[in-house]
């Protein structure tokens, strides 16, 4: 075992772990009122929306798992928006253009599904879980940090001046948008860590909705307000399209892996694809494998490629393509994958989606036994970079990852959900939550989600221990032409020869890179029901439990 940076919390009743400490802290104050799993993620969402703005927001979207500890039911739920009315492939091409702008008004082509998630979730806590807290209630930790202001963080400050990029003008540059700059910008320049930023026209916002309910935001004069502003610099989504949203309850999908069952979102999640590399691992026995061996790393990296490239198959809107989920999360398959990596001797070359995406994942456990695994995002960091005029609202720019090719699986088309990286996870045992896990970073959700997993069951780390560790990211970013498997250089020269005599094309990065993503866990005990809590040093999370 490593060494251990922080330490694992521990508690008896509830349990709150997010990447960021005021997100955090906000939803324990729902928990200790005696608020259910729900109402303290809504309070976290909300929150985190405001302190931590350049990966989330309310004009993003989300994705939830929540047990229900009296009916021991899990539920999915899917939040994510559907293209505009007006989005199709002929449009853009006709703007000249053969991929979907990054950024800007055309970047932000699907409804923004986040709040709708949250009342989605409320009323079923209000009706199934016995909630006892208004909704109004839930957002007035995120109102106050959006009024009176929140210290930035070292990760927004840096994100900032990223963006700020001019010789990028395609996916920086964010200044060239006016609400941006007078947002997220102070006489020009980036808030710096520890300067307190206000977010007054997002405040004005979040209490036009804590008043009147989610509906609000889908079918009102601020609905009006967003519509006009998109479509005045070029925007195609309509007021039509934001009354249509729905977010749906879906069936969660799953795999046994050891004496578990892990459980994730369907499509158009790559849920798919962090549960098909553990159906790929649940055939090969790692307590026989050294953690943190080359072997290690060659076995899971090589699941990992397996597990995407059905997804790079498939993966699209289930009601627009057929996706054989059962097939592809079959034991069979998952042991003829198994087989693969047993007989080949160098790692094989698959050509993946560009490793991308700036999200927050958080869990909760409440007193009662309840549990959510949620998480939410508005894409890149600070999503389209578009702020519809005086609302505050980032809206996200998950559309950009349509394609404008018509035979491609994810082919741009109107009233679609996208391909989403967005995918909360659970383990769970005998009908009860064992582990709740997540992390954010595109392409690298399922890796973490794999490193967790193996490292928790297999290993018996701690959750702490097993966010800490080392860890690897397969797949290209921005600006690479190819796969490299990137490890942080915590993980011996040794492993790293021989990890590169595999046929590894290997990246070392620090020590503790944000590239590996901010993950987060929650163990529980199902002897004592200790609950265990771990938060990622990469990030500015924390896990607090009472």
């Amino acid at each position: 075992m490593g060494k251990q940076y922080r330490a694992t919390t521990m508690s008896t009743k509830g349990m709150v772990t997010t990447p960021h400490y005021l997100a955090s802290q906000a939803s324990m104050s729902i928990l200790q009122r005696g608020g259910n799993a729900i109402e303290a993620a809504i309070a976290a969402a909300s929150t985190i929306g405001v302190v931590y703005p350049h990966m989330n927001g309310i004009g993003g979207d989300n994705f939830w798992l929540i047990y229900n500890a009296k009916t021991k039911q899990l539920k999915a739920l899917n939040s994510s928006g559907r293209s505009g009315e007006k989005a199709t492939i002929k449009f853009y091409k006709n703007q000249g253009l053969s991929i979907i702008p990054s950024r800007g008004a055309l970047a932000a082509n699907t409804v923004p599904g986040a709040i709708a998630g949250w009342g989605q979730a409320f009323e079923y806590g209000k009706s199934e879980m016995d909630g006892t807290l208004s909704w109004g209630s839930l957002l007035e930790s995120a109102i106050t940090y959006a009024k009176e202001g929140f210290p930035v963080t070292p990760s927004q400050a840096y994100w900032t001046d990223v963006n700020l990029d001019e010789r990028d003008k395609e996916f920086r540059a964010l200044g060239r948008f006016e609400e941006f700059k007078k947002v997220f910008l102070k006489n020009g320049k980036s808030y710096q860590a520890g300067e307190i930023m206000k977010q007054e026209d997002l405040a004005r916002t979040l209490e036009l909705v804590a008043q009147n309910g989610p509906d609000y935001f889908y079918n009102s004069e601020l609905t009006e307000r967003i519509v006009s502003d998109l479509q005045k610099y070029g925007g195609i989504l309509t007021v039509d399209d934001f009354k249509r949203h729905t977010s749906d309850w879906v069936n969660p999908i799953s795999v046994n892996y050891r004496q578990y069952k892990a459980y994730n979102m369907p499509p158009n999640t790559q849920g798919m694809a962090s549960l098909s590399i553990l159906n790929i691992l649940n055939h090969i026995e790692l307590r026989d494998i050294e953690e943190g061996s080359s072997t290690y790393y060659h076995v899971l990296v090589e699941a990992i490629k397996h597990a995407f490239k059905d997804r790079d198959q498939y993966l699209s809107d289930p009601e627009f393509v057929n996706i054989p989920v059962d097939d592809l999360l079959s034991p069979q398959h998952g042991l003829k994958l198994a087989e693969k990596i047993r007989n080949s001797e160098r790692a094989n070359e698959l050509q993946l989606l560009d490793a991308k995406g700036d999200t927050v994942w958080f869990g909760i456990v409440d007193e009662y036994g309840n549990a959510v695994s949620m998480i939410q995002s508005i894409y890149h960091e600070f999503g389209s970079g578009f702020i519809p005029k005086d609302t505050g609202i980032v809206l996200q720019n998950r559309g950009s990852y349509f394609s404008l090719d018509e035979n491609h699986v994810n082919a741009l088309a109107p009233c679609k959900r996208t391909f989403h990286t967005l995918n909360p996870a659970m383990l769970l045992k005998n009908d009860k939550p064992t582990l709740v896990y997540g992390t954010m970073g595109g392409e690298g959700q399922p890796q973490t989600q794999a490193a967790l997993v193996t490292r928790i069951v297999d290993y018996g780390m701690n959750v702490q221990e097993a966010i800490e560790a080392p860890r690897w990211l397969y797949g290209r970013t921005w600006g690479a032409a190819s796969n490299s498997l990137k490890v942080e250089s915590r993980i011996p020269q040794e492993v790293c020869n021989e990890l590169k005599k595999m046929g590894h094309e290997l990246e070392v990065l620090e020590e503790f890179t944000d590239i590996m993503g901010h993950a987060g866990a929650i163990f529980i005990d199902e002897q004592t029901n200790v609950k265990y809590g771990g938060a990622d040093p990469r990030g500015d999370g924390m896990a607090i439990g009472y």
